[in-house]
């Protein structure tokens, strides 16, 4: 069993806030999820190919922007009555290719989630969001982070995902047909377009 232990370990050096850490092992799903249960401060996602990343938790003002755009989600499906299900950011999911990813916010339709048979909700779900928000924090390099949007979610059947990046108040968006739309700054409003219709997100709530 793999475990990391934060508290007793002394690495001796001072380390950059912006460390990944990848492994060079390849870990199986079950050691993989006992690693994540042994260090739930960590964030940890597994890659395709069953190497792991271990990334720091998030500064102060990331943890905002993230709850900001998780709570604005989650407001809207509860009221709207769409359907489906909000997560937040501490949801993993195990895609199609073998990885297993956490977005900062995501949202499954109604018709995922009623064929998500009940002993996968106890365990990192192998669905696929229908919608992703990934949100840049000061931290975070951004070319990772588009690789990320292309090939772990929109490669894996996300339909709809955004990049926001409040360092430099720009965002991105992916769509499932191939297409991204840069948007230059934070004066308007992203759209859940035709798969989460009728949401809206005011960047002007991320400017800090």
């Amino acid at each position: 069993m793999v475990k990391l232990q934060r508290k007793s370990t002394h690495w001796g050096i001072d380390l950059p806030d912006d460390l990944v850490l990848t492994t060079t092992a390849e870990l199986s799903e079950e050691a993989f999820e006992q690693l994540c249960a042994n260090n739930r401060d960590l964030r940890i996602e597994r890659e395709a190919d069953g190497k792991v990343t271990i990334m720091a938790p998030v500064h102060f003002d990331s943890g905002f922007f993230e709850g900001e755009a998780f709570g604005e989600l989650r407001l809207f499906v509860k009221e709207s009555r769409i359907g489906g299900r909000a997560l937040g950011p501490s949801t993993g999911f195990k895609l199609p290719d073998g990885s297993t990813k956490s977005p900062d916010a995501a949202w499954i339709s109604a018709e995922k989630l009623a064929n998500l048979p009940v002993e996968e909700r106890k365990k990192f779900a192998a669905v696929v969001p229908d919608f992703v928000i990934e949100i840049r924090s000061d931290s975070d390099k951004l070319k990772p982070l588009k690789q990320k949007m292309e090939e772990s979610w929109i490669a894996n059947g996300v339909r709809l995902a955004w990049l926001i990046d409040p360092v430099k108040q720009k965002a991105y968006i992916y769509r499932q047909d191939g297409s991204i739309e840069v948007v230059p700054n934070f004066d308007g409003k992203l759209s859940g377009e035709d798969v989460l219709v009728g949401f809206e997100l005011d960047l002007g709530l991320l400017k800090g």
